[in-house]
């Protein structure tokens, strides 16, 4: 069934009997994520969680239900995540949908899925499926989100506080909630005693993130220089930021890059191609520099490895994801300058 976002957060939040699974497909995987960690905090703190990906699932359709099926080792609540979905999860998709029985929900995020593809139609088309497409959001929906999170956090934000969090996280949900999540922490608030937050808790609390931090780990990757790199991540990690934004920009950097290479490899020049792309005439050294050095099979891998370093940040502790982000960083820049 089609789902809006009030409906499917309500539903996360007291996971109804009738719904096995919760499919929230479209290129917002943060927003996503941030929907699924809803599921979790309803069950309870000792509720159990499967983890599963898309690649386990093509390999063994039958995993999922399962799983779905299964009992708790220790008789407390339990529930299926599975990430980096895509269209080789039909047969298991549809295994669990048919299943005689399937007790524990299912929470299936997959950023590469349309509205057309077959996983997502299924799920749009089961009563014992709710499905919503999850699209990234402008300026103004994301200072309405950090609002209403820091609603659910017993925070009232102040003026300007709203669009100071968004800057800071890059427009990221999982960021933003977070940043939230700290504030509410260092103000003892909470729903039951609600407090104000202004701009001086942000400051005693946070760090903003600058483009000039981001780009310097960026262009530091890109280049190959991992020293340079090193000293990049340091200042972000004394600074306390999360490496999400960074890891995103880095992706669509990559992403870029492998377009442009994609069109040099079927024969344009590399002057037409940053050209046609509009690379800012100060980037063009640099750019044509990456151009030469990233192989097609290296940027497709180093987008695998930059996608899965953020899944690492986001599935994990805090502390835990930022040290193995920061290492499969590193390790990436010394290969490439080897």
């Amino acid at each position: 069934m089609k789902a809006t976002e009030a409906r499917l957060k309500a539903a996360l939040d007291r996971p109804p009997a009738d719904i096995r699974l919760y499919l929230l497909f479209g290129p917002d995987e943060a927003g996503a994520l941030a929907l699924a960690d809803r599921l979790p905090r309803a069950l309870g703190a000792d509720a159990e969680r499967v983890d599963l990906d898309g690649s386990t699932l093509r390999s063994d359709p039958a995993r999922l239900a399962d799983e779905a099926a299964s009992l708790s080792l220790f008789g407390t609540s339990r529930h299926v995540r599975v990430t980096g979905v895509g269209e080789e999860s039909l047969a298991a998709v549809t295994a669990l949908l048919a299943a005689e029985r399937a007790g524990n929900p299912v929470v299936m995020i997959a950023p590469g899925l349309k509205a057309t593809s077959k996983v997502a139609k299924l799920a749009l088309d089961s009563p014992a499926a709710w499905a919503l497409a999850c699209y990234v959001p402008g300026g103004d929906q994301l200072e309405a989100i950090a609002a209403e999170i820091a609603r659910e956090q017993g925070l009232r934000l102040g003026p300007g506080v709203a669009r100071r969090l968004v800057h800071a996280g890059s427009g990221d949900r999982a960021v933003l909630t977070r940043e939230i999540e700290k504030l509410a922490l260092y103000l003892d608030a909470a729903i039951d005693r609600p407090a104000e937050c202004g701009l001086d808790a942000v400051d005693a609390v946070g760090a903003d993130l600058g483009d000039a931090e981001t780009g310097d780990v960026i262009d530091a990757l890109v280049s190959a220089e991992p020293a340079r790199l090193g000293e990049a991540l340091r200042r972000l990690d004394e600074a306390g930021v999360s490496p999400v934004p960074w890891l995103r920009a880095l992706a669509r950097r990559l992403t870029a890059l492998a377009e442009m290479k994609g069109e040099i490899v079927n024969g344009d020049d590399v002057g037409s191609v940053m050209k046609r792309h509009r690379v800012f005439f100060k980037e063009e050294a640099a750019t044509s520099a990456a151009l030469r050095r990233w192989s097609p099979q290296a940027l497709s891998r180093a987008l695998s490895l930059v996608r899965e370093a953020e899944r690492d940040v986001m599935g994990g502790s805090a502390s835990a994801g930022d040290v193995v982000a920061a290492q499969a960083m590193m390790d990436m820049a010394v290969k490439l300058r080897r």
